[in-house]
């Protein structure tokens, strides 16, 4: 079950970072002063989309305590690195950003690091 849990963790904190992107990529620059810098912030807090990640960011914390009750912390943690390889995958079909032979090999030395490590 545990391994289920860290599943959620990385599909929600990956669902929350795209979210972000998304929804900030279609406002304005953030402001320079820190009045408007503030009230920039505290205005994106009431956007629907962004504090839906928000709160995914706390249900992935939830669902990693879970995931911590079942398997130990060293073998847990680099899974949480395959958000990263999701967020590239997704910013890549979503955000047409470029995907460039340094981030292939960056995420695949990442997935072998993953594979290593739960064996241990």
């Amino acid at each position: 079950m545990g391994y289920i849990y860290i599943f959620c963790t990385v599909v929600l904190t990956a669902y929350g970072q795209l979210i972000l992107k998304w929804r900030l990529s279609q406002w304005n620059h953030v402001p320079e002063g820190h009045l408007d810098k503030m009230l920039f912030f505290a205005k994106s807090l009431f956007d629907p989309y962004i504090f839906s990640s928000f709160l995914s960011a706390f249900i992935a914390s939830l669902t990693w305590m879970a995931a911590l009750k079942d398997i130990e912390l060293s073998k847990a943690y680099p899974f949480m690195n395959l958000s990263l390889l999701l967020v590239v995958v997704l910013s890549f079909y979503l955000f047409r950003e470029p995907i460039s032979m340094y981030k292939v090999l960056g995420c695949a030395c990442i997935v072998a690091g993953v594979l290593l490590v739960s064996k241990a």
